[in-house]
């Protein structure tokens, strides 16, 4: 094995441990920590950091791609991923923005990783049903993986409005999201 290939990340959802006095910290205090982690890791020479997305108590980051432009604007090197994009119950079009944000932020390093959510939280606090589980992400990948071209779109489908020649600003340097 070719050991020059191994790659070295870290991940977190912004758990909240607690602190010298016992106490769990605050989830303000969280997204700190997460970012000073970056930081580091980015000294050290870990090669990624991955943010994942939570809505509740126990974790701090809801919006890792807000996190992720922190640490953007911090740090040299280190790749820019979501520890997953909750991409079920989110809007494509805003999620595609939010990183090209990022992969502007970062000068190329944004990394998505999309996903349908194995808590469910978030469907309930967007305005989501589960019984549409399976169709929220069928449809959202789909249109999600046609603004990757950064090219005018149209899309329609059930689960959001339709698009017709949509053209989705920022673009990203290299022409295309890491996804």
């Amino acid at each position: 094995m070719d050991i020059s290939q191994i790659e070295f990340g870290i991940d977190s959802f912004g758990d909240r441990p607690r602190n010298d006095r016992g106490e769990i910290v605050s989830h303000a205090e969280a997204i700190r920590a997460a970012v000073t982690e970056a930081v580091l890791a980015d000294e050290v020479g870990i090669d990624v950091v991955a943010l994942g997305e939570h809505h509740r108590p126990e974790y701090a980051i809801s919006s890792p791609e807000t996190v992720l432009a922190g640490i953007a604007t911090a740090t040299k090197r280190i790749r820019l991923a979501s520890g997953v994009t909750v991409l079920s119950s989110d809007d494509p079009v805003r999620v595609f923005q939010r990183f090209a944000t990022v992969d502007a932020l970062s000068n190329g390093r944004a990394e998505v990783i999309l996903g349908r959510g194995s808590f469910t939280e978030s469907f309930p606090l967007f305005g989501y049903e589960l019984k549409d589980y399976e169709v929220l992400f069928e449809e959202k990948v789909e249109l999600f993986h046609r603004l990757l071209d950064e090219k005018p779109v149209t899309w329609e489908g059930t689960t959001r409005a339709a698009l017709h020649d949509a053209d989705v600003y920022p673009k990203t340097d290299s022409g295309r999201l890491n996804t």
